[in-house]
């Protein structure tokens, strides 16, 4: 299940997307027209950008604004940089891997069937971008 976070994150980059290449965006103006908390969106802000999907610039004409187009923002980079691992085992995570004590990875039928889970997930998630929930909508 995706995060409030994630969700949040999702909104203000398509936000960022629908105005691409007309200049940075003030926070304030993405918190209101996408209904984000102010303080929870400069922590989400700052997490894509030291990501590299963002830049901002600060002063007068400041704000933030897309670093690439929203069609080369997979969805599966936003979703891993604000909520982690997209698999849902830690044993299965391409990028989170952890070990899970209490099981025989070799012989689990759950990791197994989740392994091919995360593998379907990702081939769709890869594959799609910020300019496809964009346009989603419309």
């Amino acid at each position: 299940m995706l995060s409030k976070k994630t969700r949040y994150a999702f909104r203000a980059l398509s936000y960022l997307g629908e105005n691409y290449g007309k200049g940075p965006i003030l926070i304030s103006d993405i918190s209101k027209a996408k209904k984000i908390p102010l303080k929870f969106l400069e922590n989400i802000l700052n997490e894509l950008k030291k990501a590299d999907l963002l830049e901002s610039k600060k002063g007068k004409g400041g704000g933030y604004s897309l670093k690439v187009s929203p069609k080369k923002i997979n969805l599966a980079t936003v979703i891993r940089v604000i909520n982690g691992p997209i698999a849902l085992l830690p044993c299965v995570s391409l990028n989170f891997y952890e070990r899970c004590e209490d099981c025989d990875e070799t012989y689990c039928g759950i990791r197994k069937v989740m392994t091919i889970t995360r593998d379907a997930t990702l081939k769709i998630l890869e594959k799609k971008t910020l300019h496809d929930i964009i346009f989603a909508s419309i």
